[in-house]
């Protein structure tokens, strides 16, 4: 059986009054992020895992910042689109884990939200996905409520053909 593994990863800044959007979710908070499209780092590290995992391309190269087709895009569009790309090479997802990195809100209340939408855009099951929520314990611009970041892994295997 033919296994293949991506690491995604994506930071970005932390503004007010902007709204955070994590795994679909808009999440209540006084900080959400400053970026092009909505800025979801769990969907965005996701994508460059799936993407990276069978070689074809990054999000920054398919969906650069600079074209204004992407400005404010949902997230779910870019995971969509990796989506495809995975079964259009007859793989599928065996598992994905996440990690994201914020120092608040606490994200363990949304945690079953998140990963029931990543299972629905997938279209696999809730079980095949994890994520872990860490702070970075006030340390470096995570710490002081500066930015967020998300590492994800994915594992795919070769379908039948």
């Amino acid at each position: 059986m033919e296994v293949r593994v991506g690491i995604g990863y994506d930071i970005h800044k932390l503004e007010s009054g902007k709204k955070l959007i994590i795994g679909g979710v808009e999440i209540p908070s006084e900080k959400g992020f400053l970026a092009h499209s909505d800025g979801d780092i769990f969907y965005h590290a996701l994508t460059d895992a799936l993407l990276g995992a069978i070689g074809y391309a990054d999000i920054g190269e398919l969906f650069p910042d600079s074209n204004p087709e992407y400005k404010n895009k949902p997230s779910e569009y870019f995971l969509y689109y990796a989506k495809k790309i995975v079964d259009d090479k007859k793989y599928k997802i065996s598992n994905i884990d996440g990690v994201i990195i914020i120092e608040k809100p606490k994200l363990l209340p949304y945690r079953r939200q998140i990963i029931q939408n990543t299972a629905r855009i997938l279209g696999i099951s809730e079980d095949r996905i994890f994520i872990k929520a860490k702070t970075n314990e006030k340390l470096d611009s995570i710490g002081r409520q500066e930015a967020a970041s998300c590492y994800v892994v994915v594992l795919l295997t070769k379908t039948e053909d």
